[in-house]
This record gives C-alpha cells, structure tokens and sequence, in this order.
C-alpha cells in the first residue's frame, strides 16, 4: 500500500510498504530502493540511493546527489515519521496517520487476478450504465413488481423503503470518508447496492462503510417498533421484522455481504497467532449460540462465512489496505455483535406474538 508520497525535482518519490514488513522506494515508476523486515519491526529503516544530475556549466559535467529517506514506522497504532536527506542536508520533514491514509487518493490495483462475482459483475454493468440515469427508475420499478408479485403492493413499497434506507447508510458513510457517490440502485431479488467512484485505503473505512447499511436497517426496525407500539397496527410489525431479517442476512460473514466485509477486515488485521486464535473461538461460540436457540440456518452459514475467511487468511500480508489497530478491531467487533444482537432481539420479539406471519423470520433462521 502507498503510505508516503513527495515531490522533489519535479518527481515523485512514493514509498510502498506491507504489513509484512517490506519496503519500496519509487523515483517516479522506477524502484530505487528495497528495505525488508519482519513484520513485528519497531524502529528506524533507512532507504540510500544515488541520482545523476547533469550540471548545466561550460563543461555539462555530472554529480552524484546522495538521498537517505528515513522511516519510523509503527503498524499497530498506525504512525509514520519521515526525513528525507540529500546530500546530508534534510530538506522534507513530516509525520502521517490513519486519517492521512484515508484521505489520499486511492492506489489503482490491477484487478484481472481477481475471481468474478455476481455482485462485481452487476457493478461492472451498472458503470456502463453510469451515464444513463433512467436505469435507477427502471431498475426500481422492476424491483417495486417483483416484491408486489410475492407480497401486496404497499408491503412492497415498503420493503423498498427499507432497501434505501439502507443502502443509505452506506452513502452516508461514503460522503464522511469523502467519498464521491453514485446513488443507490435497486436490484430485483438481490436487494440494493450503493456504488461509490472511489476506492478504500483502510480496513477502517471498509468496517464502517459495510457496517452503516445495517446499523441505518436496526434504526428503521427499532422505530417502526415504536411505531407499532403507539397505533398497535400489524403493517409496522411486520415491516419491523422483516427489515431486521433483511438486515441479518447482510452481517452473515459471507463475501460480498456487508457482514463478510467487516470480519475479513477484522480478522486480516490480527497479525498474531493469538488474534486468529480469538477470532476463530469467538466464531465457534456464535455458532454454538445460533444452534443453541434454534438459528440452524443460522448457524449454518456463519460456519461457511468462518471457513471463508480463514482460508483467505494467509493472503492478509498482499493487501493494499491499512489494517485495523487495536483498538479498531475491539470497537468493530463490538459494533457488529450489537447490532447482530439488536436485529436478533427484535426477530425474538416479534416471534412471541404467535402471528404465524410474525414468526416466519424465526422459522426462516431455524429451518
């Protein structure tokens, strides 16, 4: 990932650095030079390299420039401290954070090793749709008759407006990142997607991005709970408890659902045995919980979403994404489980009414 970039002489020194511990230098596209590490290294790395330059005199004759970039880097907090020397005179001086990280334009990756997937594909076409703004309307209404054709009309309206408010979420989380957006498309039977024209550079910002949508979906449950409670009308009830399903279904840990996102960020940034150990044990209890109370689908897919993610553990060092620091990783996973648990409680909730319709999202999760 890029952590650093300068201009001197009217190039661009750029500095690409893993997790894993190694270091590039870029003058301009070509490599100057190499630095490695072990990913535990705390402390000073030094990069040396030497330019010719042309001294523009009677004699056109050459010097060598000597340029020492020093770094002290720290991964976990993320902390960058820099210096670059030349000639034994520091001419640039700075430090950088995650909030620089997030902030700067985002490094285009070469996507063609990437596997094909539904959702990719779907966005492929969607951006060559880009300048047609009728595909939303049109995309909408499919979606407004397929939902009429499985439920009543104003259940379908309203189910679509559980699909925006959602999607919502994640735009609003994309304009805090600053993020240009390009609206929200609803897809028949596959929900909503909030496209965005710019990529991540943290862990950090994939977690609130992919946890917003169903944080936005637990806060239009809880009201319609509310709701519910002051008119007593079942249309609330029933909008309160299929939008948590909905919602439920996203935080599965399963890629490219929302939940899949945010344990991949959390558990690629545990760089220790010890880390993965707590994820995988913290998983092994969700699933021993989801069966516990009767979630056998439930429980079903969290173990494929754990065996997804621990089989793409080892690729944790080729990211180009700045991992989670301590404290990320504990306020992400404890804004997953909370709302997890909000969406649950309201499923349990309703499930005791002994609506035979109030209780299809609990049958649903037990099946």
């Amino acid at each position: 990932m890029q952590l650093l970039q300068l201009q001197h002489l009217g190039q661009t020194l750029r500095l690409e650095a893993s997790p894993a511990g190694w270091q590039q230098l870029y003058w301009g596209d070509q490599i100057v030079s190499q630095v490695t590490a072990n990913a535990n290294h705390k402390g000073l790395l030094c990069h040396h390299f030497q330019l010719q330059q042309t001294v523009q005199d009677s004699d056109a004759s050459t010097e060598v420039i000597n340029y020492r970039l020093d770094i002290d880097l720290s991964w976990q907090p993320f902390s960058l401290k820099y210096q670059l020397v030349v000639n034994d005179e520091v001419v640039l001086s700075g430090q950088r954070d995650s909030k620089d990280i997030e902030q700067q334009p985002p490094v285009s990756v070469d996507d063609t090793s990437k596997k094909i997937s539904v959702v990719g594909m779907v966005s492929l076409a969607l951006k060559l749709f880009k300048s047609a703004k009728m595909i939303k309307v049109i995309l909408a209404g499919a979606s407004l008759a397929a939902y009429s054709w499985f439920f009543s009309f104003q259940f379908a309206l309203a189910l679509l407006a559980c699909l925006v408010f959602h999607e919502y979420g994640h735009i609003r989380a994309m304009k805090y990142f600053s993020m240009p957006t390009k609206g929200i498309y609803l897809i028949p039977f596959v929900g909503g997607l909030a496209v965005s024209d710019s990529k991540i550079n943290t862990r950090w910002q994939d977690v609130v991005i992919s946890i917003m949508g169903p944080t936005f979906g637990l806060i239009l449950s809880c009201v319609c709970v509310v709701v519910y409670w002051l008119t007593d009308s079942p249309f609330f009830a029933g909008l309160a408890v299929f939008n948590a399903l909905l919602n439920l279904f996203n935080l599965l840990p399963i890629l490219p659902l929302d939940g899949g996102h945010i344990l991949k960020s959390i558990s690629f940034s545990m760089h220790s045995k010890v880390g993965v150990f707590a994820c995988a044990v913290g998983a092994g209890l969700g699933i021993y919980i989801s069966y516990s109370l009767g979630l056998t689908l439930l429980g079903f897919l969290l173990a494929i979403g754990c065996l997804e993610i621990v089989f793409e553990w080892r690729s944790r060092w080729q990211t180009n994404l700045l991992p989670l620091d301590n404290y990320g990783q504990v306020v992400s996973t404890l804004w997953y489980l909370l709302t997890v648990g909000g969406l649950i409680a309201i499923i349990f909730y309703f499930a005791n009414d002994n609506d035979p319709i109030l209780s299809l999202p609990l049958q649903i999760l037990g099946s």
